[in-house]
């Protein structure tokens, strides 16, 4: 892992069950109104990530990708709290962001993920933990956590000592 600076950090996780793990050690640490945006192309591992942090998060339902519903709620058992996980492979024109009532998930209770988040930037709130996802080879995958804000830049702290014990 490279830590670029207070603001980033990368590294390389060598399977879908280690981008799964890490998922989970920052579903654990997700609170309500947290943003996590998933960017990467198709087969990057976004899915594996967001399938980790619902289990991290305590949902006891099975993250799928919301593709075609756009949205999937996931409440957590302990306290029914909802984490939001949003797909904007589908949404291109303004138009179609504006429609499907993202505004009240983003800036509502829920913690929510993002998988294609740069389709809807202009909507984000600035205080968001960015994750780039890339093909490295069929086994790997690089990852590039971004954090924009101070409770993101916490998030990421948090998410380095959990993971790496840095």
């Amino acid at each position: 892992m490279a830590i670029l600076d207070r603001w980033t950090i990368d590294f390389v996780s060598s399977s879908v069950e280690q981008t799964t793990r890490l998922g989970v050690r920052l579903g654990e640490l997700l609170q309500a109104q947290d943003l996590l945006c998933l960017a990467g192309e198709l087969g990057a591992g976004k899915t594996a990530l967001a399938r980790g942090i619902g289990r991290g998060w305590g949902t006891g339902l099975r993250v799928t990708s919301p593709t075609f519903t756009l949205v999937n709620e996931y409440p957590r058992l302990a306290d029914g709290r909802i984490l939001y996980h949003i797909d904007c492979y589908r949404l291109e024109a303004a138009e179609d962001q504006l429609t499907v009532g993202l505004e009240d998930i983003l800036y509502g209770a829920g913690a929510v993920m993002i998988e294609w988040p740069e389709r809807i930037e202009a909507l984000l709130p600035e205080d968001r933990l960015w994750i780039g996802l890339s093909y490295v080879s069929e086994t790997r995958r690089k990852l590039r956590i971004n954090a924009t804000g101070e409770r993101s830049a916490e998030l990421l702290e948090d998410f380095k000592k959990s993971a790496f014990g840095v």
